[in-house]
């Protein structure tokens, strides 16, 4: 996510109108989520952890978690 980008929505969270906020606030959790997610897993790979272990960390298939990041180019990444 740009800068602006976040900037614009921390501010719309102030909004007047409380379901302007909410609405901001819920972009912010899924974007920065998903890319602190990403980063996770890409260090933990380079950690030597396998897709199973990521898996289960996420609570999640290893199926689910190769559909997710399949053709991403996650470094260390071992198959």
């Amino acid at each position: 996510m740009a800068v602006e980008e976040l900037t614009g929505l921390v501010v719309a969270t102030a909004d007047k109108d409380p379901l302007v906020g909410l609405g901001a606030v819920a972009q912010i959790r899924a974007e920065e989520t998903e890319r602190s997610e990403e980063v996770l897993v890409r260090r933990a790979r380079n950690n030597g952890a396998t897709w199973v272990q990521i898996a289960t960390a996420l609570g999640v298939s290893k199926q689910a978690v190769h559909r997710k990041y399949r053709g991403r180019r996650v470094f260390g990444d071992r198959s």
